[in-house]
């Protein structure tokens, strides 16, 4: 008997028996289900945590000083020297003085807007873009310019889109606004991303007294390590000790998160690849009885001279077609659910999360529902082809 023929008297079987053969099935529609929608969310979720830190800047490395020391001070000086000494693995750097209290503008107060302090180089280093105006320059830097630039919230909530030559007060100082910022996400809110002012540190110096972070751009981001250690090492020497600094990169954080992400999708799609298990203990246990049912048959077979690999070679084709059967059910319910949960996760969320199941994931899941037709499927085969021909065909 060739494999075709196999097949198709598989089918048979399995399309006369429909109610018993998708009960057969459902755990394993279930696993591949649940393991494709499980690793697509990881994937989204995976996605979506590497955007959210690209627009926080992974080539970046952020020196915070906690304290100056007791014996040395560490000035923006300071700071600019050492990324201008290692031009291989610094291009450009901002010291940035994040200012606490409330914004005036007019009568009004902005209570939510970020203020903070930084360079004229912040823009490219923050990817940011002026919409309107100009940005800060270094003459606003040398000079201790009372100047500014806003979000384009603030552009549109306050000044009606006309916030250019404008002033505000910040800590009680006035400053004129010379630049309004292109949006940065997709809406505008208070508190959001595009509420945010940004003037010279030098001035914001003069509020909060102190700076106390940096932010610093790699010259190659495949470098990070070494990058790292370099200004490490520069700071240490400056210091002489690590307790008065600390380097974040976020980078490093972001490969954290992805790994840990990983393991709870392995860890969650290993939980529901044992669905699969019960669905191959189902099919063992419904060609056990199809066995026993078929007895005669098998009787009548052997008797006309079929030989034992054909008994085997039906029976475990008939489960394995099962266990694929259910295989492609599970998959394209596992992707049908994955777009139900795109939806629903979207309306949850501030952005979008695509829940995104791999090509080798589904391959996978599909592989692994065969195997394990084959694997569950191969001792009642071996029962069959192993039937006495003489009992088989006494059996009532």
């Amino acid at each position: 008997m060739s494999f075709l023929e196999s097949l198709s008297l598989a089918l048979k079987n399995i399309v006369s028996s429909k109610v018993r053969t998708l009960l057969t099935m459902l755990g394993i529609i279930i696993g591949v289900a649940a393991v494709i929608v499980i690793v697509g969310l990881g994937n989204g979720l995976a996605n979506y945590v590497t955007e959210s830190f690209a627009s926080m800047g992974t080539k970046n490395l952020t020196v915070m000083v906690m304290s100056r020391g007791s014996t040395r001070t560490l000035d923006v000086e300071d700071i600019y020297e050492m990324v201008e000494e290692n031009p291989t693995y610094f291009s450009l750097c901002s010291p940035k003085a994040t200012l606490s209290g409330s914004v005036k503008i007019g009568s009004e107060t902005a209570s939510s807007t970020t203020v903070s302090g930084v360079s004229e180089d912040y823009n490219t280093i923050d990817g940011l873009e002026i919409q309107k105006g100009r940005g800060l320059q270094y003459s606003d830097i040398a000079q201790r310019g009372k100047v500014c630039v806003i979000g384009a919230y603030l552009d549109l909530a306050y000044y009606g889109g006309n916030a250019v030559g404008q002033t505000l007060r910040v800590g009680g100082q006035s400053l004129s606004i010379v630049g309004v910022l292109s949006q940065q996400s997709d809406e505008m809110e208070e508190g959001g991303d595009d509420d945010c002012i940004y003037l010279p540190y030098s001035t914001a110096s003069r509020f909060s007294g102190t700076i106390s972070n940096y932010v610093i751009t790699l010259r190659d981001e495949d470098r990070l390590a070494e990058s790292k250690t370099v200004l490490e090492d520069a700071l240490y020497a400056y210091f002489e000790s690590d307790d008065f600094y600390k380097i974040v990169s976020m980078s490093e954080i972001l490969d954290t998160m992805t790994s840990m992400i990983n393991m709870l999708v392995l860890v969650l799609a290993g939980i529901a690849a044992i669905s699969l298990v019960v669905g191959g203990i189902g099919i063992m246990n419904i060609m056990l009885v199809s066995v026993t049912e078929r007895t005669r048959e098998i009787g009548i077979r052997k008797a006309l001279g079929a030989k034992e690999r054909y008994i085997m070679q039906q029976f475990v084709i008939e489960a394995a077609t099962t266990s694929a059967l259910g295989g492609i059910l599970g998959i394209l319910i596992g992707y049908g659910l994955s777009m139900v949960a795109t939806q629903v996760i979207g309306q949850l969320i501030d952005g979008t999360l695509i829940v995104s199941p791999t090509v080798s994931a589904v391959a996978l899941a599909f592989g692994i529902s065969v195997g394990i037709g084959i694997l569950f499927g191969y001792l009642p085969a071996k029962k069959a082809a192993r039937l006495n021909p003489i009992d088989a065909l006494r059996y009532d």
